[in-house]
């Protein structure tokens, strides 16, 4: 049925009047507290929890009767991951979330599921971030994520237990790699953390991406997979898993695994970004102290490397209802407002796409991430950033094959190549 002229008059008229009742709160019309459910894994033994349920805290006692954020935990990141993937692939979505950008997640940008913040990120609101990670979560010039948590990923060494077996210094290549690990070994002193499970191998997953970068540049993942330096890589990586060079439980372990090794003072090398200061600040404060950071040893070409990329965005379910939207964008100006960013950051050692200033308390790890993040002599983004969540997934299984022996590392780049088809 078609409707009059007179019938959108009618219309026009009543949302011209509805708009100062949105803008000066929901009160007013009756529409009561604002509930905005906010599921995630910043919980329990995330650096982030305490900070983050600190400013929840301290948003919803600014907003009291008009705005309330009720934060849903699930300390388990993977299925924290899982859970939100199988929801957006039924079509819904959580009113605040963290969104993990990378090529599979960014595809939701084309479906109606996610807020559109474009119109709402002016030049006040854009001058509080670095501009190179607004540009990285806008596809097609919508902006329907927040840069929130980025990351580098150095190598972490424990230098009590480098300077016991006579190195003063890390590795500069991966000869001087393999000398220390022998002379570690030659200690008993397991030289590396690896792992092969969780949902995508994270830290060996994450020393092949160093390794790649070495090999193959600024520009190394313009190569497709199945290029000739994915097996270089894979040989490299393989090598770290054969005589003595991880733990014997790296085979099927998760992140707990390799991180808890090295929080142990167990392994002598470990790799992760910034978030896992304040765990191992509060968990192994000896180990925290000896800890130095490094880029990879130069295993090609290329050196100074970093592994860099947005490791958080913050996002929100699209919604018809003006007043929950100015609800949600009123969340997120006060989550990426630099003093809020500030006090997280301090907290748990975390880098964020905020530019904002560390306090002169700020943890002394915190500061050797930004000397990393500014000696990098390029800084590119990982494997799993590169490939959809099928080779992702496939890259611990073929790992686990690599370590086990039941393949070589060009049988480990063919079954990526495969899980890509």
């Amino acid at each position: 049925m078609k409707r009059t002229l007179s019938g959108l008059m009618m219309v026009t008229l009543m949302l011209l009047l509805a708009l100062p009742v949105f803008a000066s709160g929901q009160q007013e019309q009756g529409q009561g507290e604002i509930v905005l459910n906010f599921p995630t894994f910043w919980v329990g033994q995330d650096s982030k929890a305490e900070p983050l349920a600190q400013l929840v805290e301290e948003f919803n006692t600014q907003h009291a009767g008009d705005i309330r954020v009720v934060i849903e935990p699930n300390p388990d990141t993977d299925g924290y991951r899982d859970k939100l993937n199988t929801q957006l692939a039924t079509g819904q979505a959580p009113d605040i979330f963290v969104f993990n950008p990378d090529p599979t997640t960014f595809q939701y940008y084309d479906s109606e599921l996610l807020f559109d913040f474009t119109d709402y990120m002016d030049d006040t609101w854009a001058a509080d971030f670095q501009q190179s990670y607004l540009n990285e979560s806008t596809r097609d010039g919508r902006l329907k994520t927040i840069p929130y948590e980025i990351g580098i990923t150095p190598i972490w060494y424990n230098m009590d237990l480098l300077n016991s077996v006579g190195w003063d210094a890390p590795p500069a290549t991966m000869d001087e790699f393999w000398q220390m690990a022998d002379d570690l070994k030659a200690a008993d002193i397991v030289p590396t953390s690896q792992m092969t499970g969780g949902s995508n191998a994270w830290t060996s997953m994450l020393w092949y991406s160093h390794i790649m970068a070495s090999l193959g540049g600024p520009d190394v993942w313009d190569r497709p997979l199945g290029d000739p330096i994915y097996v270089q890589a894979a040989e490299i990586l393989g090598r770290m898993f054969a005589d003595g060079n991880t733990t014997r439980d790296a085979v099927g372990g998760d992140a707990g695994v390799s991180g808890g090794h090295y929080m142990a003072g167990d392994t002598a090398a470990f790799i992760n970004g910034p978030w896992y200061i304040g765990r191992i600040r509060s968990d192994a404060p000896d180990v925290h102290a000896a800890t130095a950071l490094a880029a990879a040893p130069q295993a090609g070409e290329y050196g100074g490397a970093q592994i860099g990329f947005l490791l958080s965005n913050l996002a929100a379910g699209n919604t018809d209802d003006p007043a929950k939207a100015e609800a949600i964008v009123t969340f997120m100006k006060f989550m990426t407002d630099p003093a809020n960013v500030q006090q997280v950051s301090e907290a748990a050692g975390s880098l964020f796409a905020v530019k904002h200033e560390l306090g002169s308390g700020a943890d002394p790890l915190q500061r050797e991430f930004v000397r990393a993040a500014n000696d990098a002599t390029f800084v590119v983004g990982h494997f799993q950033s590169q490939y959809p969540v099928s080779v992702v997934s496939e890259f611990g299984q073929a790992l686990s094959a690599l370590a086990l022996g039941a393949t070589d590392a060009e049988g480990f780049v063919q079954m990526l190549v495969d899980a890509n088809n």
